[in-house]
């Protein structure tokens, strides 16, 4: 994830209303700076719920190695398995 904008911590607390108003609006990550060095971060909730579920997925040992399998059984061309044929 990038950082899409900074702000000092001073500026950051006139403007914290407003910033908060607006990062639904958008899928700004805003990093808050103290001496110019990045110390916190606000994006929205939906970012942060959909970077948490990301995070679950990759430490899930059972689900990345299936991802690795089927990104190189797409690679290799291998014919995909159609749900029909499970059921």
């Amino acid at each position: 994830m990038q950082i899409d904008s900074y702000i000092a911590v001073t500026k950051a607390k006139t403007k914290l209303l407003d910033m908060i108003r607006n990062i639904d609006d958008r899928d700004d990550t805003i990093a808050i700076t103290k001496n110019g060095i990045p110390k916190a971060v606000i994006m929205s909730m939906e970012q942060y719920e959909a970077m948490c579920e990301t995070m679950e997925i990759m430490a899930d040992e059972d689900i990345m190695k299936q991802m690795r399998t089927s990104i190189k059984d797409m690679q290799e061309k291998k014919p995909l398995v159609d749900l029909e044929d499970i059921l």
